[in-house]
């Protein structure tokens, strides 16, 4: 990977919401994963190479190896490989319970007039938005025309009716460790979803399901994975990777040193 700029040494950085903003470790009940063998971890870096000219349908299913191998994998070895979907995996907690359609709930709350929460069913029957752009990690990957599909911010904000006083939103995640932030002009862009579905697929868990933030002229570290929370405040709060150096205005190509080409 390129060093971030400003970047941790890799010792003392978390394994990160970065980019995939954070893998999970498995388990309702939040037990930690166990290490992975040694042979497993040879085979799947064997699995990484096949994958590089493999079919679509041996990728997916590669991406899906890597997924459930880093639930298992509290040595964060596993994150440093890419898959055949192109994402890498990150963590910044130990563990991170699932959220099914009976469970899940988002909050939209802070300076609003109207505090809401959604179920998934909620957020489903809200008009969809679909957005195909590229994702940009602020380590140098990027993954080309991937297609996000959800519920626009704005309108969310709008339902809660945002007061006068209120300058930005504050993102929680239940993995009870990421935040994010994002002033209110930027929340309110027309390419800012909350979103349902990734590569028209429903957001599994390994991709921050059942819902995340998906910022997409931003570096990927924005699209807060596993969103719980959209809390209105009257200030910017930086967010998990911020309070590390990372810019708090995170525009691709136009922040963390980094000259990539935009992604919207």
């Amino acid at each position: 990977m390129n060093p971030e700029r400003p970047a941790e040494h890799p010792a003392q950085r978390p394994r990160g919401h970065s980019e995939e903003p954070s893998e999970e470790h498995p388990g309702e009940r939040g037990e930690r994963g166990t290490p992975i063998g040694r042979r497993v971890l040879l085979g799947t870096l064997g699995l990484g190479a096949l994958g590089v000219a493999a079919a679509p349908t041996l990728q997916r299913g590669l991406e899906s190896l890597l997924a459930g191998a880093a639930d298992k994998d509290p040595t964060g070895l596993t994150g440093l490989l890419p898959n055949g979907g192109g994402f890498r995996y990150y963590s910044v907690a130990s563990s991170v319970p699932r959220k099914s359609a009976r469970t899940y709930r988002l909050t939209v709350d802070g300076l609003v007039d109207r505090p809401t929460a959604y179920t998934l069913a909620d957020l489903r029957a809200l008009p969809q938005t679909r957005l195909v752009r590229d994702v940009q990690c602020v380590t140098g990957w990027r993954v080309p025309d991937t297609p996000f599909e959800g519920v626009r911010l704005s309108r969310l904000l709008d339902a809660a009716g945002v007061r006068p006083i209120a300058k930005a939103v504050r993102f929680t995640c239940f993995d009870g460790t990421y935040t994010e932030s994002l002033t209110l002009d930027q929340a309110r862009r027309a390419d800012v979803l909350v979103a349902l579905r990734m590569q028209d697929k429903d957001l599994a868990h390994a991709h921050g399901g059942p819902v995340r933030l998906y910022v997409a002229p931003m570096y990927f570290y924005k699209s807060a994975k596993w969103l719980s929370g959209i809390t209105v405040t009257e200030d910017v709060r930086p967010g998990y990777w911020e309070e590390r150096g990372y810019d708090v205005d995170a525009w691709v190509g136009r922040s963390n040193g980094r000259d990539d080409e935009p992604t919207s």
